[in-house]
């Protein structure tokens, strides 16, 4: 073990190297993140091109949810369609852009690329390389769809491979975490800012209302599974519960944070980081959370609702690098998103 690396005991006794279980915990992170932002810029085109201008749905929200505004207003004065998507797909001056997240997840899982299935690498690596070759199609509306499409399919591939052809060891539950943690993270993000702008400017109830809910629940992917059990109408109170409170969907903070838990307790010294994720559960079960969707409540009040769990998974990601990472802040806490 080198100068100041640290050991990660799985509840097994086994070790695992703390820059590996970095190195493996920010390759999901980049990977989902890539995948959530490809989603959300799909569901928001298809949308812009089907509702009429009168529902005043701009391109600015976009840059809101992943956190890129001030980033993206340094370089351009008007936040245009061709403007944004090309910052959040393909520009080299944003960091967080899915082309620049997939470089991201392929740099972190080349270091460690022995312990990671070699036909799951090799599809990371295609998609590295397609992804930085057609950059230029993420952009055209003509072939953005298809790019979008396509991005995702390859991530969901990877992901399966590892889900199948992984041992599923503590290097394992350091990728399930990145995953949960990432995927909170967006669903807390696009409630914040999707659903919160539908309920300021239309109270939840405009005319376009359903098709803008039903848009909030697809950038998720999470239209079908909610009609399942909630029949063909969409309502705030309803889409909030749901991807907020559901203990079955994929995407919804309550299973997210589940799922970390089960992954933490495959490892050793997870007494700190359960506590912040249950933190995090509390706030959930505190609050009725249907409540901020019913056009009765300010989307300030939602606004906040948010910005608290964000804080809170903000938190859990601190103590996870604190137990598990290293000793002192890494440069990796800068790349999460502000």
């Amino acid at each position: 073990m080198g100068p100041g690396a640290m050991a990660v005991v799985s509840a097994e006794g086994t070790m695992l190297l703390s820059r590996v279980a970095e190195s493996v915990y920010w390759a999901a992170r980049y990977l989902e993140r890539a995948e959530a932002t490809a989603r959300l810029v799909h569901v928001h085109t298809e949308l812009f091109l089907d509702l009429p201008k009168a529902a005043g749905l701009g391109w600015a929200p976009l840059l809101a949810v992943t956190g890129s505004g001030d980033a993206f207003h340094s370089h351009h004065p008007r936040a245009t369609e061709e403007k944004v998507v090309d910052f959040l797909a393909a520009s080299a001056d944003n960091p967080g852009s899915i082309v620049a997240s997939v470089a991201q997840a392929h740099a972190n899982l080349r270091v460690t690329q022995a312990i990671v299935p070699g036909e799951a690498w090799g599809v990371l690596n295609q998609l590295h390389q397609w992804a930085a070759q057609t950059r230029h199609e993420a952009v055209d509306r003509r072939t953005r769809l298809g790019w979008m499409a396509e991005l995702i399919s390859q991530c969901q591939l990877f992901s399966g491979l590892l889900e199948g052809t992984m041992s599923h060891d503590d290097t394992y539950a350091f990728i399930e975490i990145g995953r949960g943690l990432e995927r909170a993270d967006m669903t807390t993000r696009v409630l914040d800012i999707q659903a919160g702008t539908l309920l300021a400017q239309r109270d939840g109830t405009g005319p376009f209302s359903d098709l803008m809910w039903m848009g909030v629940l697809r950038s998720l992917s999470a239209h079908q599974m909610f009609r399942r059990i909630a029949g063909p109408m969409v309502s705030g109170p309803g889409a909030l519960r749901f991807l907020l409170r559901d203990q079955q969907f994929p995407r919804s903070v309550e299973r997210c944070l589940i799922e970390i838990s089960r992954a933490l307790l495959e490892l050793c010294r997870h007494s700190e980081p359960m506590t912040g994720c249950a933190q995090v559960q509390q706030l959930l079960e505190d609050t009725d959370v249907g409540s901020l969707g019913d056009g009765r409540a300010s989307a300030a009040a939602l606004h906040r609702y948010a910005d608290r769990l964000q804080q809170g998974l903000g938190h859990l990601h601190g103590l996870l690098v604190a137990t598990y990472f290293q000793m002192e802040p890494s440069t990796s806490t800068v790349l999460l998103r502000a």
